[in-house]
């Protein structure tokens, strides 16, 4: 059975999050998006793990999934299953220089997840945000993961993040090595991140044993399953969990099938450059301009593109044995509006998503469906909207410095010609 999973998700109590995030509500967007495992998100936050107490239960299969959860399918989608995750971001110091990393954890159960809190509890506050922020070093904080259970996976997140990651160019190292020292044979993934894919994680030989994993850190319920991966499981497989970690870390890559990704260029850090005067800088541009913004002198924000490329030592293009395939999407709602013409949160787009959402999941729509049934169901314009996203024929301005690319489906005189198209 396939099953796509979305490892690194955030509740209503993490800062900057929405207060939808709640479980029922996580449970039918899973279903509408075709996701069939998703991260809990947030259990180290007392209010949060009580409610994870509260809606869920034990499904038998090594995971959770809803209490009376057959009463709520409403006949949208598969049934969704929960397995216990959180982030946690350390801030510390090493070799001289400020670290500030983030990490995903997932557990094997409740009862791990009690002793990690109190273990963390002890240390920092917890209480304030569902993404505890703590003085503990990454090589500390492993040691109390695999303590609790050695079942655990503890994965960097969205890794080459300038500011908060392991291979972050203002805060990170240079190394897995360097930052998790003698428990470095316990990390057996980093996560990519929405501003790089695995293609440019290709390039460092230093991950050719690492399992790329890639998750939408949502802050929203529209934001599930930006970035995914995809599993094969067979159905006589006892312990989902289990088998899971086993996968990560065995890089097994007959079960790990594709991760589902992002256009990289979309990620708000992929290129260098200075938001505030609107400077966006490829990596040759930033070294003609020693880092420099031109036009104010400040420094620029080195990007994750410009970063890959410093730790790389293999040329672009090249792809390594073992390697986990990728998939690249724009999410439906936006697919939807450019081919209406109209912004992603008018009702017009949000008719047409739930009426679509309704028949199959998003990523069946996405991925799966042929062109022939899609247009059973949907405009011209949005169908065509679908095929130059999987043909990858799209129009890019990348983002940089905190600011998100711009990716659109159609140039400015396609658009209207699909419109019409949409309006016949």
């Amino acid at each position: 059975m396939k099953h796509i999973v979305d490892f690194h998700i955030h509740s209503k109590y993490s800062r900057a999050c929405s207060p939808a995030l709640t479980f029922p509500n996580l449970d039918l967007w899973c279903r509408k998006k075709g996701i069939t495992i998703c991260g809990t998100g947030d259990f180290t936050h007392p209010k949060w793990f009580a409610e994870m107490e509260e809606h869920l239960e034990s499904a038998g299969n090594g995971l959770y999934r809803m209490q009376n959860a057959e009463l709520r399918m409403k006949n949208v989608g598969s049934p969704v299953f929960f397995i216990p995750t959180a982030e946690v971001s350390c801030i510390y110091k090493r070799g001289g220089r400020a670290r500030r990393v983030h990490h995903i954890i997932t557990a094997p159960d409740f009862e791990t997840v009690k002793k990690i809190n109190t273990r963390l509890a002890a240390i920092g506050n917890i209480h304030s945000d569902g993404r505890p922020i703590l003085g503990l070093d990454s090589e500390e904080l492993a040691k109390i993961v695999f303590d609790a259970s050695p079942e655990c996976l503890l994965i960097p997140a969205h890794a080459w993040t300038p500011w908060f990651a392991v291979f972050g160019s203002a805060s990170g190292f240079d190394s897995l090595e360097e930052c998790f020292g003698s428990m470095t044979k316990h990390i057996h993934a980093i996560e990519t991140g929405l501003s790089s894919d695995p293609a440019m994680n290709w390039r460092l030989s230093t991950l050719d044993n690492i399992v790329l994993v890639s998750n939408s850190d949502a802050h929203s319920l529209e934001n599930l399953g930006r970035e995914a991966n995809v599993f094969e499981v067979t159905n006589d497989i006892r312990n989902l969990y289990r088998e899971l970690v086993r996968i990560i870390r065995e890089k097994d890559t007959r079960n790990f099938l594709y991760t589902i990704e992002f256009f990289p260029e979309e990620g708000k850090y992929h290129m260098d450059g200075h938001r505030a005067c609107g400077m966006r800088a490829t990596p040759e541009e930033t070294k003609r301009w020693k880092g420099i913004c031109p036009k104010c002198k400040k420094q620029f924000t080195v990007g994750v593109l410009n970063r890959v490329a410093k730790l790389a030592d293999r040329a672009e293009g090249i792809q390594p044995k073992g390697k986990v395939p990728y998939k690249s999407i724009v999410p439906l709602r936006e697919i939807i509006a450019e081919a209406f013409g109209v912004g992603k949160q008018s009702k017009r787009v949000q008719e047409e998503y739930e009426r679509l959402v309704a028949r199959a999941p998003e990523f069946t729509l996405l991925l799966d469906m042929p062109y022939h049934d899609l247009s059973t169901h949907t405009p011209a314009a949005v169908v065509e909207g679908i095929r130059c996203v999987r043909d990858g024929k799209l129009h890019i301005e990348p983002g940089y410095d905190g600011e998100y690319g711009v990716v659109r489906v159609f140039a400015p005189h396609e658009r209207l010609t699909k419109r019409q198209q949409s309006l016949l």
